[in-house]
């Protein structure tokens, strides 16, 4: 059986302070959660995202969307609108647009139930989250 094409992708649950980052395998079946990162500023997100492309070499970049549970743009998407912008200006190749709406409170119900507590750890949530973003896409469900 002849290998399938190659279809890496990188997820980003981005946020202000906290980017979830994750990726799929080389056939984009599966998800898995890579790491957050800190930021204080959109620059410093990009340049941090940046590295990660470079390192994993996605075939195409997932990224949350945050609508109203309406379907409707929120001002959180306009803020996405301009980061992507941004990303455009240093990866070529197509980035993707998810609904991500609830994925972050998924993301908090699949930790509790794995008896586990966020705490301090808000970042998992974060990696978790891009998780769920890609993994939705890759199934097709965007």
């Amino acid at each position: 059986m002849p290998l399938a094409e190659n279809r890496r992708f990188l997820s980003i649950d981005y946020g202000e302070r906290r980017i979830g980052l994750a990726k799929s395998d080389p056939s984009g079946t599966i998800a898995s959660a890579l790491i957050t990162i800190e930021v204080s500023s959109m620059a410093e997100a990009v340049k941090k995202i940046a590295e990660k492309i470079s390192e994993i070499g996605p075939d195409g970049i997932v990224i949350g969307y945050p609508l109203h549970i309406s379907g409707e743009k929120s001002e959180k998407c306009l803020e996405v609108d301009k980061f992507v912008e941004k990303l455009e200006e240093i990866y070529k190749k197509p980035i993707h647009k998810v609904d991500e709406r609830w994925s972050s409170a998924e993301a908090a119900d699949i930790v509790h139930a794995h008896g586990k507590k966020i705490g301090q750890d808000k970042g998992r949530i974060d990696r978790l989250s891009a998780v769920i973003i890609l993994q939705r896409f890759l199934d097709g469900e965007d």
